[in-house]
């Protein structure tokens, strides 16, 4: 029975046009659409039948590792929602679920809302192209859609370490391969440091989650590859501020060096509602690492970098609160949910009057 209603509800992503579904104890079955949770109109959920669910979804070294460690992050292939990443997590002691709907297909640039000097820097030959912001922001959107692009443009080889995959790549001018963490591989940092073995042009991080995983990908950034990789950080200078703030002493001095030549540039993004409540607009900060980034960097200088990227409009930089700004000129955002997420918010205040 819990299988069958399991189905059912991942069925419905379509009806709904959701991009999660949670399943909670004591409560029926909620969808997020476009941005705001929505309860279904059905029986709250009991203990058992959410533990069922998680039970027939997990293999036995997925069990284990849930048992051990209370979360799990894994991928399923549904015959009607398509690739869907399940979110396993315990709550008063028991399992509970959370889906993301990874979708069948990869949005253009335009669809997406990206801007244009992003395609140049996912042409490097090299260096490090960073994806940040907060949960549910589209970091792997984003991330899929260059990975698309250089697998289009280019004959390379790409290797992608994901936790877990969520869209797959067919080979097209290029040969792509997706390694999943306790699937493929046992851990992202092992991955990492053997994949480098593997003759790759292109390296994609799901998520740099620590010292060693940033300490391997600058390297590797350095020595010739281009890696492409997502991390949880509200904007540019926090991005920066957390990867650097991870070391200390002469390991922090080398990684700032390393940061400051490798760096090609970083996205700082988030999902806004729409003025009508139809869809999610995206909002993005975008930094690109001129002679005058790295040097902010080597200098460790970073409260400049809002100043850098103001004036750097001629390179393709966007400042968040811009952005906010001129999506609100353009009607896409409403004025209150641009002073809402902006930085600064008596300049858009100003900039309106």
């Amino acid at each position: 029975m819990n299988s069958e209603t399991l189905n059912r509800l991942l069925s419905a992503v379509n009806d709904f046009d959701a991009s999660d579904l949670h399943l909670v104890v004591g409560v029926p079955p909620a969808f997020r659409v476009n941005g705001e949770i929505i309860i279904a109109d059905e029986d709250a959920l009991t203990e058992a039948e959410i533990t069922d669910m998680a039970d027939g979804l997990m293999n036995e070294p997925q069990r284990k590792k849930f048992e051990q460690e209370w979360e799990l992050c894994i991928s399923i292939l549904h015959s009607v929602a398509g690739r869907v990443r399940a979110t396993f997590y315990r709550r008063n002691n028991h399992p509970e679920l959370s889906f993301r709907f990874c979708g069948d297909k990869i949005a253009t640039r335009s669809e997406l809302g990206l801007p244009e000097k992003l395609d140049e820097l996912a042409r490097k030959p090299n260096g490090l192209v960073l994806i940040t912001g907060p949960t549910g922001a589209g970091k792997t959107t984003t991330l899929n859609y260059l990975v698309d692009l250089i697998n289009s443009e280019r004959r390379c080889k790409i290797v992608t370490i994901e936790d877990p995959i969520e869209f797959v790549h067919e080979n097209k001018r290029a040969i792509v391969v997706q390694q999943e963490v306790l699937t493929d591989v046992r851990s992202f940092n092992r991955a990492l440091i053997h994949v480098l073995r593997q003759d790759p042009d292109v390296i994609v991080v799901g998520e740099m989650r620590d010292h060693e995983a940033i300490a391997t990908a600058l390297t590797a950034a350095e020595t010739g590859h281009l890696v492409l990789a997502t991390m949880h950080s509200p904007n540019v200078s926090h991005a920066l501020e957390r990867i650097i703030g991870v070391f200390e002493g002469s390991a922090q001095k080398q990684i700032v060096m390393q940061l400051s030549n490798a760096l090609q540039g970083i996205i700082a993004q988030d999902l806004l509602p729409s003025a009508d409540r139809t869809r999610r607009v995206l909002a993005y900060e975008l930094l690109v690492a001129t002679g005058a980034v790295r040097n902010l960097i080597r200098e460790n200088q970073l409260h400049h970098l809002e100043n850098i990227i103001q004036t750097g409009r001629k390179d393709g930089m966007v400042l968040m609160d811009n952005c906010l700004y001129d999506l609100y000129c353009k009607c896409a955002i409403t004025y209150d949910t641009a002073i809402s997420r902006a930085r600064h918010p008596d300049q858009i205040t100003r900039q309106k009057t």
